[in-house]
């Protein structure tokens, strides 16, 4: 007789070490593969593997904490630094310049390396990708500085969406705010938040970004944060404005 199947105890490994903060559950896949994930003393090879209560998990040969409780960061992200925890070119990281006494954490989304403004930080990766993810239905929002002529009907035109050397991205809210001779600032909104969206489409407008600066994510503001500054969103704050389950 055949035995029935049974689900193994504990969550996956992946999935533990998203909620432990080591990386997003895809990158710690990727790590899996990579054979820098061992548990109980054997290498991963694949991550199709259960995490049960005092297991131990070591990535790079260094243990792995339980996952503390779910934990969420506003940072203010100054220009000059990539959103990576390591940078094959050398460059300065998000993560080398924050503030000491923080846990290990990863962001939601990113910001490229001119780019500026309110970056989440969480402990948490399977949060990071909750929040990334187009269908929450979260806006982000930017102040954008661009050199060239600037046309309100085109920026009108983008919230039917826009396809740019064969990408097509969704609908964009975009704004003129102010303009000062070959200078102006807009507004813009997006859900999507792809790699340099706002420098692409706006090129495809002939404008130049000279600074973008994001302003909020969803609920949370930048607000008078400091450049560089971190605090963290309260407990009830997070559970309040996490987004709710849509049709």
């Amino acid at each position: 007789m055949t035995a029935p199947n049974v689900r193994p105890a504990g969550e996956r490994i992946a999935k533990f070490l998203a909620r432990a903060g080591i990386a997003s559950r895809r990158d710690a896949e990727a790590m899996i593969v990579a054979g820098r994930v061992a548990l109980n003393g054997e290498i991963l090879a694949h991550p199709a593997s259960f995490v049960a209560p005092g297991d131990l998990v070591l990535v790079d040969g260094k243990p792995v904490a339980e996952p503390e409780r779910t934990r969420l960061w506003r940072y203010h992200k100054p220009s000059g630094l990539v959103t990576t925890h390591r940078d094959p070119e050398g460059r300065p990281t998000v993560f080398e310049k924050l503030p000491p006494g923080l846990p290990r954490v990863i962001s939601v989304g990113r910001l490229d390396l001119t780019s500026e403004g309110l970056l989440l930080l969480t402990n948490d990766g399977a949060l990071a990708r909750l929040l990334e993810r187009p269908e929450t239905g979260w806006i982000r929002r930017y102040r954008v500085r661009v050199r060239g002529a600037v046309d309100p009907a085109a920026l009108a035109g983008l919230a039917r969406g826009i396809t740019v050397d064969g990408m097509r991205y969704g609908p964009i809210e975009a704004a003129l705010d102010s303009r000062k001779g070959e200078n102006a600032w807009l507004s813009v909104g997006l859900r999507e938040g792809r790699n340099r969206e706002i420098r692409k489409v706006m090129a495809a407008l002939d404008l130049a970004v000279s600074r973008l600066i994001r302003i909020s994510y969803g609920p949370f503001q930048l607000g008078l944060l400091p450049r560089g500054a971190v605090e963290e969103i309260q407990a009830r704050v997070l559970r309040e404005q996490l987004p709710k389950p849509r049709p």
